[in-house]
């Protein structure tokens, strides 16, 4: 596994758009801080979002976690742009010629993915404790360290995603074409959500199981939008609109299972078509 991981971690070293990717991605994380320190000023009201609660505890682990997932395409462009050097530099071959077997080039790639995954969510962990001791109402232990499944759902969403950008890598060889998929498979889904709903169901509840079990739909479902979750929302929303039914936004062990699934046929189906490809 080291030797595998080695030998990734210098081909993305050595690739300056790899590092200036990879620093990007860290430190737009760390920009999440930025909002604590920001005064906004909202129908003549001066307010800090710091001030609002929205660094609390436990809920801190729910935004912290929502907002860096989103910046994970950073480091889908790592990825696709790893796998499609390997073959305009001719790489791949060369560490087949070397000895590499297409088995340990494929667990070298995913490695390297669960690497990423858990840097971020070392770094999401740290990142998380610092705000939340600063600016927290709550600081005991038995709240602090509430609601860490979203932590996991953060990791397992990571890994099933540069799983799926790693196939594409694989498949399209070409990692502008393979990024401008991935985005095309996005709109597919929502198409294919639509259509279930004007032609098949008459329940958006009934469409959201379905789409529910769609590679880039289950990993969404990992982590909800904290917005409505949050308190100052909520009280807003009731003098708008009065109570609304209540939401869940818990991490199930379901999702996590169909996630888990995905990866791995990402994995397998990488693994194959690179097997029967002709290098």
């Amino acid at each position: 596994m080291k030797r595998l991981l080695s030998i990734e971690l210098q081909k993305i070293w050595q690739n300056r758009a790899s590092r200036i990717l990879t620093l990007t991605y860290f430190i737009l994380l760390s920009s999440v801080a930025l909002i604590a320190s920001i005064n906004f000023n909202f129908v003549g009201l001066d307010f800090r979002m710091a001030d609002m609660g929205i660094f609390n505890f436990p809920f801190i682990w729910h935004f912290n976690t929502y907002m860096a997932s989103i910046l994970k395409f950073f480091l889908a462009v790592i990825i696709v742009s790893m796998m499609a050097n390997e073959y305009s530099y001719g790489t791949l071959k060369q560490n087949l010629i070397d000895g590499l077997s297409k088995k340990e080039f494929i667990l070298s790639k995913f490695f390297t993915v669960f690497l990423f995954a858990i840097l971020s969510c070392i770094y999401v962990f740290i990142m998380t404790l610092i705000l939340g001791y600063s600016f927290s109402s709550y600081t005991e232990s038995a709240i602090v360290f509430s609601d860490l499944e979203y932590l996991l759902a953060y990791f397992i969403k990571l890994v099933a995603f540069f799983s799926f950008c790693l196939f594409l890598g694989i498949l399209i060889k070409r990692s502008a074409f393979a990024i401008g998929f991935l985005f095309l498979w996005y709109v597919v889904e929502g198409i294919i959500g639509g259509l279930l709903r004007i032609t098949i169901f008459s329940s958006s509840e009934q469409v959201d199981k379905i789409k529910a079990f769609f590679p880039l739909e289950s990993m969404a479902n990992l982590i909800k939008e904290p917005v409505t979750r949050f308190q100052a929302y909520k009280a807003i929303e009731n003098q708008v609109s009065g109570a609304s039914a209540p939401k869940d936004y818990s991490v199930h062990l379901t999702e996590i299972a169909i996630v888990l699934v995905w990866t791995v046929i990402f994995m397998l189906m990488s693994y194959k078509i690179l097997k029967k490809r002709d290098l």
